[in-house]
């Protein structure tokens, strides 16, 4: 059972309806028992970095998210949801959760590129733990910000956009991926079925 994080910031019903599609169970979570009775866990997001944070803060899912972290309990932080597992963003003042410590930058403007970056793109997987059976892959991204992780060690996939950015980023039972797997088809449904099976 897969347990969708409801803090009132991201896409629950798309992420349900693709865990549904591949036979994985799921359901919202949206207090502290709840969250802290998880066998696994998506953290979904869509919005402001520091808007999400201030909301995890005031219902205490902070803190419980941290203790199932580090008590071996799989995370999967998808978008905004993957950047709030860095330590700070340049887009707000708010501190992140820090469960893999790095800064959420924003995307320079370089060769007339449009930002938010948005549309399909290709990850170039260095860390096969949940991209098994993904090294040809297309995934869709919107997004204006992107993780720095601090240590290269942390990094599970690069994508190209103007820069080559970390796209995803593992530590342990914590994964983040910047795209979003529930809108990437047969893609996002095997990354899915991957992280169903750790």
């Amino acid at each position: 059972m897969i347990s969708i994080v409801d803090y009132g910031m991201g896409n629950l019903g798309s992420i349900s309806n693709m865990l549904k599609k591949i036979g994985v169970a799921s359901r919202f979570v949206s207090n502290i028992e709840e969250i802290s009775a998880a066998e696994k866990i998506i953290l979904p997001g869509v919005g402001s970095f520091d808007n999400a944070m201030e909301k995890l803060n005031t219902l205490g899912f902070s803190n419980v998210i941290k203790e199932k972290a580090s008590s071996g309990t799989p995370v999967l932080g998808i978008c905004l949801g993957m950047q709030l597992l860095g330590t700070r963003s340049e887009e707000g003042i708010q501190e992140g959760l820090d469960l893999i410590p790095g800064v959420i930058r924003k995307f320079p403007s370089l060769n007339g590129l449009r930002i938010p970056h948005m549309g399909w793109n290709k990850v170039d997987v260095s860390d096969l733990g949940m991209f098994k059976g993904l090294e040809e892959n297309k995934f869709y991204f919107v997004h204006s910000y992107f993780y720095d992780p601090k240590d290269s060690a942390h990094i599970g996939g690069k994508t190209e956009y103007g820069i080559n950015f970390t796209s995803s980023v593992h530590k342990s039972n914590i994964y983040g991926v910047q795209f979003h797997p529930e809108k990437s088809h047969k893609y996002g449904m095997q990354l899915l079925k991957n992280f169903a099976a750790l």
